[in-house]
């Protein structure tokens, strides 16, 4: 294993490691699914960022790009004023990374002079850190500028508030051996209490396009906020079944509309109180 990959699966240890201790939905369906037999295999994992050229979408790629992933699909979500892209591995073991960034320029000059404030507390030379995309949260904020970002944009202040740590991890739903289907294993988890995203439909998306999808409503945890602690949603659980197109392939992309209701999971107004 060359120095880039070792260092891409420190990084993705990490992101997990992070990721799972925010998110105790995830030790509680692990344990659901081993107790039907199941073993958990990632579709995905997903990064959010700022549209800002020293932490875009290519500068969090860095590392795994370094690592032989690629880029292999770009999206834009014109509601929420967000691009996205995913990159893939050759390597069928690895998850595809999907990383999306806020568009500054299209909010207001209130949001985008917070964000610079924001941005303007990070180290110079942590930009150019190879596992920008875990560093978490270098910065301060108040509750109330935080709310103020939430206000104009759900997925703004969610970044205020945890920064740079993968927003979720996928279970690939095609490699459940007993609840291989979307619909039943989301009766599953609803029959053991979890609270999936309803938004657009429990499952987004359709064989015919590929790509099904459903996720869990992200839990509410406290944060430290310079001023004092708050519950805010945090992380949630994502689900997606992959059909084969017409060559026989599994799809390996994402669905713009679908996608746009799954970042929902973490809007304030969805989450458990």
């Amino acid at each position: 294993m060359d120095g880039a990959t070792r260092e891409l699966h420190d990084i993705i240890a990490r992101l997990w490691r992070d990721y799972a201790g925010l998110n105790a939905q995830v030790a509680r369906i692990h344990a659901l699914l081993a107790e039907a037999g199941e073993v958990v295999v990632h579709d995905h994992l997903a990064l959010r960022t700022w549209g800002d050229p020293r932490c875009n979408i290519d500068v969090l790629a860095r590392p795994f790009v370094r690592a032989g992933y690629r880029p292999a699909g770009a999206y834009r979500f014109a509601e929420k004023r967000l691009v996205a892209r995913h990159f893939a591995h050759d390597d069928p073991g690895l998850p595809l990374v999907f990383i999306s960034e806020l568009v500054l320029a299209e909010f207001s000059p209130a949001l985008q002079a917070a964000v610079a404030g924001i941005i303007g507390q990070v180290p110079e030379d942590m930009f150019d850190a190879p596992d920008l995309c875990a560093r978490g949260r270098p910065w301060q904020v108040t509750m109330a500028a935080a709310e103020a970002l939430r206000r104009e944009s759900e997925y703004a202040g969610w970044l205020a508030a945890f920064g740079w740590r993968a927003n979720h991890f996928t279970v690939s739903v095609d490699a459940l051996a007993r609840l291989g289907e979307l619909a039943r294993l989301n009766e599953f988890l609803k029959g053991h209490g979890l609270r999936l995203n309803d938004a657009g439909g429990e499952i987004k998306g359709s064989p015919a396009q590929g790509l099904e999808q459903s996720s869990t409503l992200a839990d509410v945890v406290d944060v430290a906020f310079s001023d004092g602690v708050a519950a805010v949603p945090g992380c949630y659980y994502e689900f997606a079944r992959r059909w084969p197109g017409p060559d026989g392939r599994l799809f390996r992309g994402f669905i713009e509309g679908s996608a746009d209701k799954i970042f929902e999971s973490t809007d304030q107004q969805g989450a458990r109180s």
